[in-house]
């Protein structure tokens, strides 16, 4: 398995999210000022890495082909490379970064900085699960 290739990935998530952390607004007032459109971003890429590490782990342990983003996160969870609880979470993020990029209807402030302020600690806890899954490969 590509160790380097994943934890590489892993440090691109990280890093989205120590900027985000950065950057985050106080509150709501200052969410909706200059702050909006870059803590939208940096949520949507720190997803996209996110992804991104769990298709390349679906190629590496050579689980087959998946035919949707959902498909990637079954395969992990049925071999016990995430947990159920993380599967729940990543398939939210999913579908919430599929709200950022196409912009289902408009995006309410309100719930986009909520989810800033109260999830940003399951990316922590997506690369803890993966790197507990590398350590158990070695």
């Amino acid at each position: 398995m590509d160790k380097e290739r994943v934890l590489a990935k892993l440090a691109e998530m990280e890093g989205y999210v120590t900027e985000l952390g950065d950057i985050m607004p106080k509150n709501l007032g200052e969410y909706k000022g200059e702050k909006r459109r870059a803590c939208e971003r940096l949520l949507q890429i720190a997803i996209e890495a996110i992804l991104d590490v769990c298709n390349v782990l679906v190629a590496e342990l050579k689980l087959g082909l998946p035919s949707s983003e959902e498909d990637v996160l079954e395969r992990l969870k049925s071999k016990n490379v995430i947990s159920d609880g993380m599967f729940r979470k990543l398939r939210d993020m999913r579908a919430f970064r599929n709200v950022l990029v196409h912009r289902y209807g408009d995006i309410e402030d309100k719930k986009v900085f909520s989810h800033l302020k109260n999830n940003l600690k399951d990316f922590t806890k997506f690369k803890g699960e993966i790197v507990e899954f590398l350590r158990a490969k070695e």
